[in-house]
């Protein structure tokens, strides 16, 4: 393989991150265009092997810029068919990772790719590099029988294969529409990014796409009958332990094989408890905004801060690497347009900020009673602004923070009565029953207090011994 390719290829390579300092040229990311589209095609349609670059080449470009940048593979062969699409899309992540010096994150139109010096030096073309990926697409997945690939590096080229593309995913992603969990035996896992998330425990249902938000159910099914030993998994969903948070004992025992033990519960439309856990290639992350009891939500490709003060980058580090966090949640876009999208914690009501571009990108979803209650950065920067925006626009949330409020303040109260010192009354008071006393195993006791207004000037307590 040394022989025939100006660079090495092997999975040790995956996970390997080229820095800015040792990098020759950036392709597409959040400062230009990405994508990355697989399409069916006639076996006499296809040339097999054939790299195609539309636009400057390798050795035109300068070093340490940043290029606009399109992959187009057209697969064919007697078991290729649509469905197997972003199946195969989906192992470009894999095979790129694989060649030496060469970074790939992201997918569909997020595409972020990084090629290092050394690399770079090595060739003149990228020529090579497209015919060392398909060569381990072919030799992958035996059924791809014939492949070719453009690559796009001029930019009016890659925003019209981006607007064509954009047809293709909203085509995709629609066939789950009228599908539901409750209507599945089965539901699919996914590995693809334990290599960058060991721990990560993705899984697809009906109304759940993949956090990467390439592979939806169907998807998941064409992979694993093609390729069972693949990354892509039934997984029987089992008994129904809770329908609004979406816990199944099948997914239970999954999460718990495929992290080492480190999880044992995962709520697929859950927000706060055993949220799904988050790999690293998630298109959106959720974050909770305490100070408004609301969740935001921030997409990959919005570049500014939200209102907690904290921008995508940042929060995609917190959130990433298999964990399951608590009050973070990554997830595919099109998880938004699920009817069960978060129910467990509110859905749509919960929902208090997005980037104005995320909005206008799904607003065909969101619900009309709430969409104009749910800010922008144009119209909060801060927890102050947000605050002022839900109450003028009387945001669901709102209605409870009285009640929060409410409860705090009682706590406060009880805590006080607990913490202050207790004397004997005056001649002639009568200690009124008391609503709820407890002993604790340490020896103490708690006094708890309900709407009680309470005088007492002094108040002795002690412990009667038996006599012996």
């Amino acid at each position: 393989m040394a022989d025939e390719f100006p660079f090495e290829i092997s999975p040790m390579f995956e996970g390997e991150r080229v820095r800015k300092d040792g990098m020759f040229v950036e392709l597409g990311g959040p400062k230009s265009l990405g994508l990355e589209v697989v399409r069916a095609a006639e076996m006499a349609d296809v040339v097999d092997d054939q790299v195609k670059i539309v636009g400057p080449d390798l050795k035109e470009l300068e070093e340490g810029k940043t290029y606009p940048w399109a992959m187009i593979f057209n697969i064919a062969g007697e078991l290729v068919e649509p469905d197997l699409e972003s199946v195969v899309e989906r192992r470009v992540h894999d095979f790129i990772n694989y060649c030496q010096g060469i970074m790939h994150l992201n997918q569909r139109y997020d595409v972020w790719m990084r090629m290092s010096k050394d690399t770079a030096a090595k060739m003149d073309s990228f020529e090579p590099f497209g015919r060392a990926v398909m060569m381990l697409f072919k030799t992958e997945l035996p059924f791809i029988e014939k492949m070719q690939v453009t690559f796009y590096t001029d930019e009016a080229e890659v925003q019209k294969q981006i607007d064509e593309a954009m047809g293709i995913f909203k085509a995709r992603d629609a066939r789950t529409k009228d599908l539901h969990d409750e209507d599945v035996d089965i539901f699919y896992g996914c590995t693809l990014c334990q290599s960058f998330a060991p721990t990560n425990v993705c899984v697809v249902s009906p109304d759940r796409v993949s956090l990467c938000g390439a592979i939806n159910w169907f998807d998941g099914r064409a992979a694993a009958k093609v390729d069972p030993e693949g990354p892509q998994f039934e997984i029987a969903k089992g008994d129904l332990i809770d329908a609004a948070s979406g816990e199944y004992a099948g997914i239970n025992e999954v999460a718990k094989k495929l992290s080492a033990g480190e999880y044992d519960r995962i709520k697929i439309h859950s927000f706060f408890e055993y949220p799904h856990t988050s790999c690293g290639c998630f298109e959106v992350v959720g974050f909770y905004i305490p100070e408004v009891d609301g969740i935001g939500w921030v997409s990959r490709e919005y570049q500014g801060m939200s209102p907690n003060g904290i921008g995508f980058s940042t929060m995609a580090g917190q959130t990433g690497g298999g964990k399951q966090v608590v009050g973070f949640l990554g997830i595919g876009v099109n998880y938004f347009y699920s009817p069960k999208f978060i129910q467990a914690d509110g859905g749509w009501n919960r929902v208090v900020w997005l980037p104005a571009m995320l909005k206008e990108k799904i607003d065909e979803t969101i619900p009309d009673d709430i969409k104009d209650k749910i800010a922008t950065e144009n119209d909060a920067s801060d927890i102050e602004s947000l605050k002022a925006f839900l109450v003028a626009k009387e945001h669901p949330v709102v209605a409870n923070w009285a009640a929060d409020e409410e409860e705090e303040e009682e706590e406060e109260e009880e805590e006080a009565v607990a913490a202050t010192p207790m004397m004997m009354p005056s001649a002639g008071f009568q200690m009124p029953a008391m609503p709820m006393v407890s002993g604790g195993s340490g020896g103490g006791i708690k006094l708890t207090f309900k709407n009680a207004k309470i005088s007492i000037e002094k108040m002795i307590i002690s412990e009667k011994k038996e006599k012996k």
